[in-house]
Formats: structure tokens, sequence, C-alpha cells
């Protein structure tokens, strides 16, 4: 039986991996010894990786132990978020930053099931749906996702605790009343944690984009946005909504509006995390609407733009 040895020290790893030369210290064609050497040396880094790699499990594994027994899923999307915000802050070289945040998706994802079962349902009516991709490139690849038809399904398998989190169509202005999930979200039962994707190289218009819907409270990254749900009297203007919010402080980024019988449902969007604040709490509960809710909020997005 082969002994297992304990992982190195930080210090200990890096002293031990060789330094990487500039891409322009030579610009001639390795010879078959200099591709050796290079071959061995990314050997070494390879080694290096896997070992911290190795260590940083043993840490979660230790996390996971030591954490307090919950009924929700371990997912926090606002520490993942602030992790890839400072990795990206620091990244250079010729790696691509989206392959940087792929990686950590991957690393992110693996520590998440670590600490626990953890499933996504996503709303995908048809293959190859462009939630479902948003859904495996965020939650990894050895993460279950179950495609459901509906966004009612997918909100009623996490609420029945057969998924951790669903994935839902990011709302838009011209959805029908079916597709305006949010009108139905059973806040604060269930809540918007975090918005898909979260890193892209350029913005393209028409790209999926997706808000992802859990059983725990989003956290606060330091550069967020709340989701607000505003219940007033049918007929009632897009333009006093968004007044009356700008009044009480809260200058909606967007308001989408859907009329259901006696009611105007709205949906405004409003910078930073309000869960927290009190003051801010009682400016919405003054509103002068038959109701005004929080639905969540997300870690604004990151782009290489």
């Amino acid at each position: 039986m082969s002994q297992s040895r304990s992982p190195e020290s930080p210090a200990a790893v890096a002293r031990a991996a060789p330094a990487v030369p500039p891409a322009s210290a030579s610009r001639e064609p390795p010879s078959a010894l200099d591709l050796a050497a290079l071959r061995a040396e990314l050997d070494a880094l390879d080694d290096a990786l896997h070992d911290l790699l190795m260590r940083r499990f043993a840490l979660v594994g230790r996390l996971a132990e030591s954490r307090a027994k919950g009924d929700g899923p371990a997912l926090r999307p606002g520490r993942e978020a602030q992790i890839l915000r400072r990795l990206l802050a620091r990244h250079a070289g010729p790696m691509p930053a989206a392959a940087l945040v792929r990686l950590w998706r991957e690393i992110l994802a693996a520590s998440t099931a670590l600490q626990g079962p953890f499933s996504v349902a996503v709303f995908a009516p048809s293959a190859g749906s462009g939630h479902a991709r948003l859904a495996r490139e965020h939650f990894g690849a050895a993460t279950p996702i179950r495609p459901l038809p509906t966004p009612a399904q997918a909100l009623a398998a996490v609420a029945a605790g057969e998924a951790s989190v669903a994935v839902l169509p990011a709302p838009e202005e011209e959805d029908t009343p079916e597709a305006a999930w949010w009108t139905k979200l059973d806040s604060p039962r269930t809540q918007v944690v975090a918005r898909l994707p979260f890193y892209r190289p350029r913005f393209v218009a028409g790209d999926p984009e997706a808000l992802v819907v859990s059983v725990l409270p989003a956290d606060p990254t330091g550069r967020d946005r709340t989701l607000i749900r505003l219940e007033a009297e049918a007929g009632q203007s897009r333009a006093r909504l968004a007044a009356a919010l700008a009044a009480a402080g809260f200058a909606p980024l967007s308001l989408m509006l859907q009329r259901e019988g006696a009611a105007t449902l709205a949906l405004a969007e409003v910078e930073g995390y309000l869960a927290g604040d009190a003051g801010a709490l009682a400016r919405l509960a003054a509103l002068p609407f038959a109701r005004a809710q929080l639905l969540g909020a997300y870690a604004v997005p990151e782009t290489g733009e």
C-alpha cells in the first residue's frame, strides 16, 4: 500500500515549481532537448497546481464539517462572485479571462457539491436551450441538471426540495403572463440570488440571460442589484410607479409591468443590496402601493469590455 504524502505549504510549492520564462525570452523554435525540458517544467507546474487543489478541497471539507446544518444548499453566490472578481482584477498574461472564470466555476461547483447534495432545475423547453447551457457552464459539468418545460415547474422543484436552485429566463417586458414567473415567486420563501452569465468577454444583444432562484437569500458583495415587486391598482402608469420609487430613493434601472385583472404588477431593478438596510426597508414599506416586496438580489455581472 502506498503512503499518501501531506500537502506542502504554498511557499514550498512555489519554491519547487520552476519559474515560467517570459514568452519573449526566445524567438527560436525549441529543439528536441528544449521541448523535453519545457514538458518537464509543465509537468512540475501541473503537480504544483494539483497539490494546491488538494489542499483547497481539504479546507472545503473542513468547512463542510464545521458548517451549521441547515435545510438549504451550501451555495453562496455572493462569496463566489467576490472570488471571481478578485481573480479577474489580478489576472494577467495570455490566458483568456473567460478560461480563468470557466476553470474556477468548475472548482466552485465541486466545492459546493462537497458540502452536500446539489442539483439544478432549469427552464429548458427544447434541446439545446440557451438557459440549459448557462446552467451547465455556471454550475459545472458534474452537477445534476434537470430540464423542465415551464418556469412554474422549475420553481416547484425548488419549493419541494427536489432541486437546490432554479435557473429561469431573465424577465422581459414582452413576456406573457405565463412566462412572467416573477409575478408568482413565493418570496421570501424563494428568492433570486444570482444572474447568469456572471462573466462574458463582451456584451452581445440577444444572448440568453437568466436568474437563479434558491431557498437561501443572496449574499451582499459590495456591487449588487435588488429586485422589487410592486402591486398597485389596475391601470397604474409606468411613470407614476417610477416617480414614486425615485422619490423614495429607489430610482429604477428597469421597470417591467404585468396587468393582472384588478392589479398592476411591476418588477423594478434598483442599485444596491436592500435586504439588510433597515432604512431602505422602511422607505419601501411607505410606498403608496398595495404591496412592495423584495424578490432577491444578485451580484452585478462582469464583462471583459
